[in-house]
């Protein structure tokens, strides 16, 4: 599995709503044409030893967004919780949690910050944590665009809403260079001179992208490649300096901080879902349960095996088609709950494929003592009280659409059914990602 520069790995090319024309358009022309907010699994008690804080930030990373709250209340960055990644380019509203024993919100001073502004404050007892929201609530314009296409969108999102909008990982997930997957599989294989390569060395599809210390890097001269790597590139520096200090690939391995690695390996989870749930998309099963799946519960996120008695039972159809379970595929771990028959043998063959196998994740397991349990993953996801229109302002002609996902689901795949992308690429975007730090948010567009 190599980065695939010309689209995001496994996403296919089929449309779910391909009877719908697309409106075209660009994405993110200004960063309040984008507006995602948190919805909270659970409203804070209002006593204990965290803060919560509801916080609107602009033009910031969550990471950076945590970073300016640690050092605004003088604790630890680890003292700092937020419950998923949101995206840079975009107005996002998250809620923090700081942990501040035995203090209040008002023992503080108020936040200043020319792109971050708290809208409330509270107290709870425990950190908020990765994973606990509800979902994430987004309203996108899209410009570039007649006001009249509000009709087409209306359409595809009304499909999507019935049917759900095929959960694939967007291409936010493998990073500015696209290469976030191989980096994590390149970890996970234990080949630390390979990752470094990857991370470090010269880059054909960027070939201007920190070209002078990526040419050092080539040389070998390491301290020449940390002394022109911008600061701001804080994983590339991290790695560069156990190398400049005499240190071999695997100290400058371990000497990235052990998030990113992980979101690497995440991105290579993500790489190898989309492959399944392509080839499930081109075969139109995305939606349909087959003999040996694991079927999602989106009630409670529980898996069933899928037998044939199943299959043959009128509910499960009628559960399908009201958007309460759906098929579901591997984020693959060494004790993943595996399905069975032909679809264990397809999900076994895309993670093949990679390079890896089970028991490549579970000696990375052991050896990097970062345990990799695995999970299943929906292959649809309910898109929730969507609402369009078409307008003019002094911008111009815009189609707004509106609508919740659940956790961990990519706003850039409804918004790809409804502008139709040329094939293999990605909606348009205006002022997008740039060539941040692998360590920065992906910008993901999503609550995971």
């Amino acid at each position: 599995m190599t980065g695939n520069r010309a689209g995001w790995p496994g996403m296919g090319s089929r449309c779910v709503t391909a009877d719908i024309p697309g409106i075209g358009g660009v994405l993110r022309a200004r960063p309040e044409d984008f507006l995602v907010e948190e919805q909270p699994l659970y409203q804070p008690r209002g006593e204990g030893e965290h803060i919560y804080l509801m916080v609107q930030k602009a033009g910031m990373s969550t990471a950076q967004a945590a970073a300016a709250l640690a050092r605004h209340f003088r604790v630890p960055g680890h003292a700092v919780g937020y419950a998923g990644l949101k995206d840079k380019h975009a107005i996002t509203r998250q809620v923090f949690s700081i942990h501040v024993p035995g203090k209040k919100p008002e023992d503080f001073p108020e936040l200043r910050h020319e792109r971050m502004a708290v809208l409330w404050a509270d107290l709870h007892a425990n950190k908020l944590r990765p994973g606990r929201l509800a979902g994430n609530r987004f309203s996108i314009k899209v410009r570039g665009v007649d006001m009249t296409a509000a009709l087409h969108a209306e359409r595809a999102l009304r499909i999507l809403a019935a049917r759900g909008v095929p959960n694939l990982a967007g291409e936010q997930r493998f990073g500015f260079r696209n290469n976030n997957h191989d980096l994590g599989r390149l970890d996970i294989l234990g080949d630390a001179q390979g990752l470094l390569d990857e991370l470090l060395g010269p880059d054909e599809a960027f070939p201007g992208l920190n070209a002078d210390a990526r040419a050092a890097y080539a040389r070998r001269d390491f301290a020449a490649a940390l002394d022109r790597m911008p600061r701001d590139a804080r994983v590339e520096c991290a790695a560069l300096r156990a190398l400049a200090s005499g240190g071999t690939p695997e100290r400058a391995v371990g000497a990235i901080d052990s998030t990113q690695r992980r979101f690497w390996i995440t991105a290579f989870q993500s790489a190898v879902f989309n492959r399944v749930l392509g080839d499930r998309l081109e075969a139109g099963d995305d939606a349909r349960l087959i003999e040996g799946d694991l079927a999602w519960k989106h009630r409670n996120g529980a898996v069933f095996a899928v037998a044939a008695d199943t299959l043959a039972d009128p509910e499960t159809a009628g559960r399908l088609a009201r958007l309460e379970i759906s098929p579901s595929g591997p984020l693959w771990g060494a004790s993943m709950m595996r399905a069975s028959g032909a679809v264990d043998a397809a999900e076994t063959a895309a993670l093949a494929d990679s390079g890896v196998s089970p028991e490549s994740l579970a000696a990375y397991a052991a050896r990097s003592r970062q345990p990799i349990t695995g999970a299943r993953r929906p292959l649809r996801v309910p898109v929730i009280d969507p609402e369009v229109e078409g307008g003019i302002d002094e911008h111009g002609h815009y189609v707004r659409c509106a609508f919740e996902l659940p956790a961990g689901a990519f706003a850039t795949i409804v918004m790809r059914e409804v502008m139709k992308p040329a094939a293999g690429a990605s909606p348009g975007v205006e002022g997008g990602p740039g060539p941040d730090s692998p360590a920065e948010d992906p910008g993901d567009l999503t609550g995971s």
